[in-house]
């Protein structure tokens, strides 16, 4: 049975209020003092990007800058010098890169909704127990691994509604509804999350996930394996990320099996990724990780694409391999 809408808009609501701590340092080759600059401290939503902080680190950063006339948006922020991409959110680039251990949402004798391990994915999504080090640089930009920003914020907009159609496309089969909205339900969507204000969000999304006429077909889905997984399953792999060992892989995935039975993340890993997670129910190898939580196998795929997606309507899903 799917979760009741209050279960699903509750569990929402927790996601969006998920934030982490940031500590932000400038990098030693742009500090034109030999003493190491006082870093920037922030708590800073997880469902947020980093790009939307580059006017306020400019500004933080500029009387240590070696050249502070450079553009805010000529900068790049890194971890453990691995080049962070402008189109993550913080949430995704964390559960990749940062090694902290997600919260286990599965635990015994646990009911299978989605929604019943609301507590756990509320203290999951709270603050970081340490503050997250990056670093900021402004020269050497990686062009190779990273989108060019630019001070209008058109490169990020951009990107952000292209990932909005595609999921709009997965779910659908066609991005009609997401093409229909007026222009200021576009320009609210947006707007919505540069200033991370849940009810506008919902005010946009709502039409996208209940198009009239319609019946939603797939839950758009990205999982990211580490370099160390292998699999030679049939999954696309859409993209191949040198630092960090990342792939990105996307498949089809729809609401229910052929059999009629609603789709679980357990049977969607199981078909995408068998050799990984060749059990349905439990998991061996590896675990699949969504907002700082070890998901269970036994949530419904339907389930997560209401509550749980991020603001491009794609469920990120990291894979963690055990030991």
């Amino acid at each position: 049975m799917s979760a009741p809408p209050g279960s699903i808009s509750t569990l929402q609501s927790k996601i969006w209020n998920g934030s982490l701590a940031l500590e932000i340092r400038l990098a030693a080759s742009d500090c034109r003092t030999y003493d190491e600059s006082e870093p920037y401290l922030i708590q800073y939503p997880r469902l947020s990007y980093l790009a939307f902080l580059l006017p306020r680190l400019h500004a933080f950063f500029a009387a240590r800058l070696i050249n502070p006339e450079v553009s805010s948006y000529d900068a790049w922020l890194s971890f453990e010098d691995v080049p962070l991409k402008w189109h993550y959110p913080l949430g995704l680039l964390y559960d990749l890169f940062s090694g902290a251990e997600p919260a286990d949402l599965d635990p015994p004798g646990q009911s299978d909704s989605v929604v019943a391990s609301q507590a756990n994915v509320e203290a999951s999504t709270g603050q970081a127990p340490i503050p997250w080090k990056l670093t900021i640089h402004y020269t050497d930009f990686p062009y190779d691994q990273l989108i060019q920003l630019d001070p209008e914020g058109l490169t990020m907009r951009d990107t952000f509604i292209n990932s909005v159609k595609e999921a709009d496309y997965v779910r659908n089969g066609s991005a009609r509804t997401v093409m229909s909205l007026s222009k200021e339900d576009s320009d609210n969507l947006w707007l919505s999350v540069q200033n991370h204000e849940l009810l506008l969000f919902r005010s946009v999304n709502n039409k996208l996930l209940n198009p009239p006429g319609m019946e939603l077909r797939h839950v758009p889905t990205k999982i990211y394996l580490p370099g160390s997984a292998s699999d030679d399953d049939t999954a696309t792999i859409l993209e191949e990320t040198r630092p960090g060992h990342m792939r990105v892989v996307q498949s089809l995935i729809p609401l229910q099996l052929p059999s009629r039975q609603p789709q679980t993340l357990g049977t969607a890993l199981n078909t995408i990724l068998p050799s990984i997670f060749p059990s349905r129910r439990i998991l061996l190898y590896a675990r699949p990780v969504l907002h700082g939580a070890a998901l269970p196998l036994a949530a419904r795929m339907d389930d997560l694409g209401k509550a749980a997606a991020y603001t491009d309507g794609f469920l990120h899903i990291a894979i963690v391999m055990h030991g």
